[in-house]
This record gives C-alpha cells, structure tokens and sequence, in this order.
C-alpha cells in the first residue's frame, strides 16, 4: 500500500482526526501534491480546496480521480469563478448518479463503485432499535441558493413549510419532531427560529437532535424531512419513510430516488 496524505479542513478535518484512522495527521496541500504520484478528491461544491487540489494536480500532469457521492450540482462541483477544472476519472457509487454523470460529463471517464458509507448507515439503522412512531428527524442543510417569494433564507422556508403542512403527512396530534444541523453550520444557527415556533406553537414537541450519530438519529425516526440531502436516501435504503420539504415555489427536488415523498405533492 502507498503512501497516503490526507488534506482536509473544517468538519472533515474534526471528522477524521477523531475516527483512529491512520494516519491522524493533516497534511497542507502544498505540502502534500508535491510528493504524491495521483489525487482522490472529493467534490464539496460549496467549498474551494478540492477545487484547488485538482488545478493543481493538474498543473503537475498528476492523475485526477473525484468521488461524487451525491446527486445535484454536479457542474457546480468543478467550477470556480468560471474556472473549470474536471478529474481524469470521475467517481459515482450508484446507477442514477452515473446517468447524471453521463449526461453532465460526456468527456470523462466514469465509474461505479460502490458506496461503503451508505452501506454502513444503513446497516447500523438496521441494527439499532424500531422507529418510534410519530417520531420525525428533521436533517438541516444550508442552502445556498433561494427561489422567488420565500420570505427568509431557503433552508428556513422549507422548514416553515413543513411545520405549516406537517397535517399532510397523517392525522396524529402528537408528532416529535427533531432538528439536525449539518456539521458545517454554526452552533445557535436555529435557536432562535426555534424559540418563535415555540412561543408560536407550544405544544409542538420539536427541539434540536441529540443523537450521537446520524444513523442514531434515523433509527429512531417514523420520517425522515429534508431538502435534498443524502440523509433522505440513507432513511429510504433503511426503510423509513423520507420526504422533501422543498415547497411550491422552489424548484423541484432533484434526487432521483424511487419512492422518495415530496410534502408539496402531499394533499
């Protein structure tokens, strides 16, 4: 096995010096490109340094490989400024990412591997206890982007929306609702969202999540909501039943699950 140089910053970072994987130890991407023979790059497309890995990989003729392992901005995961920069061999782990690919890349070589951390969730949902029912996870994500009419920032639309239309997923009066953040958004981004909807609504058992883990969280959850994050496909492949909060007025959601739910097709 080859020597490998792991670089990464913010929640990766945190991520992997805390998991015992060997090796612990961060490298610069200055640092690192120059003794390296080729380049495994994710594709972070609200983030600059896989971007900057792949100019300069490129820059030194090294092979470029990327991973996408999601299914929406595939063209903003290579560009920059209208800088494009696309690896030798592109990296898909399902069917339906690679026909989005196909049709994105025409020019690059894909191929199909199989997604190991999907597989992991999935098998620790499985493993953990039943889904309590009425019990909704709830996965945040920042969006960046917003649609005509929304009122606040995207993410915090969609959330108003679900909790506005959360009759439309049953009848029960007693839904317990959990929020979880993504890892890159800062710490109190909803507090104060939450203590209007509980002065608002005070009977509605909603608060942040506490679980350990995203696959706790999951296990435990009748529904999982969101807008379009992998959490949604992670909660179909485990059984439970997951929906998009994306409303009307946003565009449509574009994973392309069979059997995902959208709340604004929901009557």
């Amino acid at each position: 096995m080859g020597l490998f140089l792991p670089v990464m910053q913010g929640p990766a970072a945190r991520i992997w010096q805390s998991s015992g994987i060997v090796p612990a130890t961060l490298f610069s991407l200055e640092h690192a490109l120059p003794l390296a023979n080729s380049l495994l790059s994710g594709t972070g497309w609200a983030s600059d340094l896989e971007h900057e890995a792949r100019r300069r990989a490129q820059e030194l003729s090294l092979p470029s490989v990327a991973l996408i392992d999601h299914w929406v901005n595939y063209e903003a995961r290579f560009e920059r400024f209208g800088n494009i920069v696309l690896p030798d061999t592109l990296l898909v782990s399902d069917s339906d990412a690679f026909a989005i690919a196909a049709r994105a890349f025409p020019n690059v070589k894909l191929r199909q591997v199989s997604n190991l951390y999907l597989r992991r969730e999935v098998a620790a949902i499985t493993a953990a206890a039943s889904p309590i029912p009425g019990r909704i996870l709830y996965v945040l994500e920042p969006l960046r982007y917003s649609w005509p009419g929304a009122s606040t920032s995207a993410e915090f639309d969609a959330l108003e929306y679900f909790v506005a239309n959360l009759a439309r997923l049953g009848s029960r009066s007693n839904w317990s609702i959990r929020l979880r953040p993504h890892p890159s958004e800062p710490t109190g981004k909803y507090d104060r969202w939450l203590a209007k909807l509980t002065d608002l609504v005070p009977h509605l058992d909603i608060a942040l999540d506490s679980s350990p883990s995203l696959a706790a969280a999951i296990s435990f959850s009748e529904w999982v909501a969101g807008c379009e994050t992998t959490a949604l496909v992670i909660a179909l492949k485990a059984g439970r039943k997951a929906i998009s909060t994306l409303p009307p007025e946003a565009p449509l959601c574009r994973l392309p699950q069979a059997g995902l739910l959208h709340l604004r097709d929901i009557r």
